[in-house]
């Protein structure tokens, strides 16, 4: 029997921090996964995890900074792949750096980042994931121990062990991003890469190049 979703399309002005701050409340909220489009993102949630009051306490709502609007359908089965496919779109930075799905096309630039994904913030397309891109571009991270603190896809730790990163740390309260980041590093071809599930507790004693 399939599982029925309720599908909460926002439009958000502006994007960005709009829908990096929306995702985060929504998934409090009980929302299971989101699929990010050009005008905001697609929140998906069970049927039976929903209710008509569901939104009342998502602040951003309330906010007067972000215009936000949102239309709602029930969907009977969700392909999550195709929605991947549909809404995430390849992108380069600097023309340098490429961060792309595995169905992308290699565009053969200096360094390819492959990552699928998912929930997991981190795709490159968020200002904040763009520009520490941008910055670690011009770093010398040969040998350097490195931090990714709130690691998403684990795209940071990616690129920085392509750049000769080692150790690297990536870690992330959320299980499905830790999961994610597991699967994005070994999609990648990642050896010195160590991901954990968890807060900064687990990092006492540590001590790191750059964070």
């Amino acid at each position: 029997m399939s599982t029925i979703y309720i599908a909460y399309n926002f439009t958000i002005s502006p994007k960005e921090p709009g829908a990096e701050i929306l995702i985060a409340e929504l998934g409090l909220a009980g929302f299971e996964s989101f699929v990010e489009t050009e005008e905001g993102v697609i929140a998906y949630i069970q049927k039976g995890e929903h209710h008509k009051t569901i939104l009342e306490d998502i602040q951003i709502l309330q906010s007067a900074e972000f215009s936000i609007s949102h239309t709602v359908e029930e969907i009977a089965q969700v392909n999550w792949n195709s929605e991947w496919e549909k809404n995430f779109k390849p992108i380069q930075v600097d023309n340098l750096v490429s961060i792309r799905a595995p169905f992308h096309e290699n565009p053969n630039l200096a360094y390819d980042i492959v990552i699928e994904p998912k929930m997991s913030f981190g795709t490159g397309h968020h200002e904040t994931t763009h520009m520490m891109v941008q910055h670690l571009i011009k770093l010398n991270l040969k040998g350097k121990k490195v931090l990714d603190m709130g690691c998403g896809t684990g795209i940071l730790a990616i690129f920085a062990e392509m750049k000769g990163a080692k150790p690297i740390d990536a870690i992330d309260i959320d299980k499905w991003c830790y999961e994610n980041s597991i699967e994005n590093c070994e999609r990648n071809h990642c050896k010195h890469i160590n991901v954990y599930e968890g807060d900064a507790s687990l990092l006492i004693n540590k001590q790191y190049n750059i964070i």
